[in-house]
């Protein structure tokens, strides 16, 4: 087997009103480079990373099983070394950037050639939803949905815009964020909440950055609920507007919260908001539009 080198974007779902629905592909990866090995050998190098006792339990490992024994087929067996640039439960994908890293380990030394249709249904099965694995597997913004049981989607037009990202030091878990949420919404609340993320999808296609940031602030279906979880909700959102922003947003299930900036002045509202939240890793992002990669080693 020839080495070779997996590479998965993070990804922001929700985007606001995109409930469940709308993800976008960003510019931090997991990484893992895959050599052959005569016994199964993982190595870590990254505080983003879980601890990890037992090569053997480990989680992107466990996806590639689960595939290969899909197709009636056992992985060999390898040495992975494994950095990631994606901090754990900070509402940036980084389990479902984990899944499609094992769909990819087990397509690649099983070579079961699956075309990105069927890594997208395996990954949406293993995550529960697409929101996170469609732009991680495909890049850019991707809106996604189950219907039937098969997974249909639509990628928007790459967003000429860059991101800012406000990650606190304290995570949060995603069940603690679903269960803020109600279990039922009224009919005219949930015909609000459908009309704005139509409009936000529509203005991101025509590429009206002012109307769709508008958009992202009137979330009804998650934000309201889940604000109190995240920290300086409110405070970052004003600041964020007041520096140019157009629209801020929680990414994903939080606690990380994502503005979208005007080209080229991302970097003065990233080097504002160090000073403005010195205990936050304050990033400044752009969106990934290849989605995950394999580079094979000479």
């Amino acid at each position: 087997m020839t080495p070779f080198e997996i590479r998965v974007p993070a990804s922001s779902a929700n985007i606001g009103p995109g409930f469940d629905s709308m993800g976008l592909a960003l510019d931090l990866y997991l990484t893992v480079a895959v050599y052959p090995s005569d016994k199964w050998q993982v190595f870590q190098n990254s505080p983003h990373l879980p601890n990890q006792t037992d090569d053997e339990d480990h989680y992107i490992l466990q996806m590639a099983r689960s595939v290969a024994a899909r197709w009636n087929q056992e992985l060999p067996a390898c040495r992975l070394r494994i950095e990631s640039e994606i901090p754990l439960a900070r509402g940036l994908g980084s389990s479902a950037s984990a899944i499609v890293a094992g769909i990819e380990l087990a397509d690649q030394v099983c070579v079961l050639n699956l075309t990105q249709e069927q890594k997208l249904e395996i990954g949406t099965e293993i995550e529960g939803h697409p929101d996170n694995i469609a732009p991680a597997l495909m890049g850019g913004f991707i809106i996604s949905t189950v219907v039937d049981g098969h997974v249909d989607w639509i990628s928007l037009p790459d967003p000429d815009l860059e991101m800012v990202l406000y990650i606190p030091g304290s995570d949060l878990k995603t069940e603690e964020a679903r269960n803020a949420l109600p279990a039922t919404y009224t009919r005219e609340l949930a015909a609000s909440a459908s009309a704005i993320s139509n409009v936000l999808i529509a203005s991101l296609a025509a590429g009206d950055y002012l109307l769709a940031g508008r958009m992202m602030e009137h979330d009804l279906f998650h934000e309201p609920y889940r604000a109190s979880l995240i920290p300086n909700y409110e405070s970052i959102r004003d600041e964020a507007k007041q520096q140019g922003a157009y629209g801020t947003v929680i990414s994903g299930a939080g606690p990380t919260m994502m503005s979208f900036i005007p080209k080229e002045k991302g970097q003065t509202i990233a080097t504002h908001f160090q000073r403005f939240l010195p205990d936050y890793q304050v990033v400044l992002l752009l969106a990934n539009h290849t989605g995950s990669s394999i580079t094979h080693m000479t």
